[in-house]
Parts: C-alpha cells; sequence; structure tokens
C-alpha cells in the first residue's frame, strides 16, 4: 500500500512538472512569436513607406531603383535594431540575396500550398522554436502576398520600361508571373532566446 502511495504521488509530481515545463515552453514561444511579429510589422513598414515614396514620385522604375538600393539596408537595419537575423526569401526570388536555405524553402512551399486552398496569404505564418549546439531560437516566417500595386514590377503583363530596367538591375530575376493574393515570398526573422 505504502509503495503504491509512493509511486502515485512520484507520478503526479512528475506529471506537474511535465505540464509546468511544458506551460512554459509555451509561454516563451508565444513571447518570442509576438516580437517577431513587431520586427515583421515595423520592417515591412519602413520599406512600404520607401516604395511608396518612390512610387508616388517616379512610378515603378523609381520603386525598382529603391528597391535595388535601400531594400538590403533597411533590411540590415531592422537586424541589428532588433537584434535579429532579418531578410526576405521567395522561391522565385529578384534578387540573389534573397534565395531561401532548405528550411525555408520548405516553408515557403506550405505556404503556396496553404494558398492554393484557399487560405488568406495575409493571415499565413509559421513559427517554431530550435535547439542548435546548445543555443535556443525563433525561426518565424511571414508570407508576403502579391498586391495589386506589386503586379506593375512582379505581375504576367509588365510594361516595356519596367522589364527593362528589371533586366538591368536584376540579370538573373524570377520574381514575375504572380497574380494579385499569391504568395510573393516572405519575412523571416530568426530570434536568439538564450
Amino acid at each position: 500500500m505504502k509503495k503504491t502511495i509512493i509511486i502515485a504521488s512520484l507520478s503526479m509530481i512528475f506529471s506537474a512538472q511535465v505540464f509546468a515545463q511544458t506551460d512554459t515552453a509555451k509561454a516563451e514561444k508565444q513571447a518570442a512569436v509576438k516580437e517577431a511579429k513587431k520586427i515583421t510589422q515595423a520592417f515591412a513598414s519602413e520599406l512600404k513607406k520607401e516604395l511608396v515614396t518612390a512610387m508616388k514620385s517616379g512610378g515603378p522604375i523609381n520603386a525598382l531603383g529603391v528597391c535595388n538600393t535601400k531594400a538590403m539596408p533597411i533590411t540590415k537595419q531592422a537586424a541589428i535594431d532588433h537584434k535579429a537575423l532579418v531578410t526576405r526569401v521567395s522561391l522565385n526570388n529578384r534578387n540573389p540575396e534573397n534565395i531561401p536555405n532548405a528550411w525555408q524553402k520548405l516553408v515557403l512551399e506550405d505556404f503556396d500550398a496553404r494558398a492554393a486552398k484557399g487560405e488568406d496569404v495575409m493571415k499565413m505564418g509559421y513559427s517554431k522554436i530550435i535547439e542548435e549546439d546548445g543555443k535556443k531560437s525563433l525561426r518565424f516566417m511571414k508570407a508576403l502576398p502579391t498586391g495589386e500595386t506589386c503586379l506593375l514590377c512582379h505581375g504576367s503583363k509588365i510594361g516595356a520600361d519596367v522589364q527593362s530596367k528589371i533586366n538591368e538591375l536584376y540579370p538573373d530575376d524570377k520574381a514575375v508571373g504572380y497574380e494579385k493574393g499569391q504568395v510573393r515570398g516572405a519575412i523571416v526573422v530568426i530570434k536568439d532566446l538564450n
């Protein structure tokens, strides 16, 4: 009888510890994802502001110039400001620096599959806490939908002058042929949790 009580007590203590660890891990992930979303929003807002200004002052050709000269510095500054790795990736990249790695490619393919089933691209995201070499980090991705204005430089009916500028700035461009609402890529945030 004593043995049964001891085993039952130990089992309850162990279960409580497991649940406490699970709750702690869940809370840690929620906090990390919340921060990653803020980083993503701040970065996307800054980049969009530059593009809107460029579009208003010189149309899509001017916007291409901004993408070419300002997108990477804005990305790097976001990483510095938020002490995280911040980047944009696409299966059909325009900039060679935006090629996804293996896990990012899988997530982008999943985003495409989800979009094909009708899921709202604006709401698509991915998050996972990983541990490598004893260090924990959050991997976060937010899908980038193709909007109406995006089609001027990323659609299937691009003006000849715009296409000429794309060819000049991005000779290996693959980021065309999109339709409104498709996944064009994603913003990636990798945040150290140690």
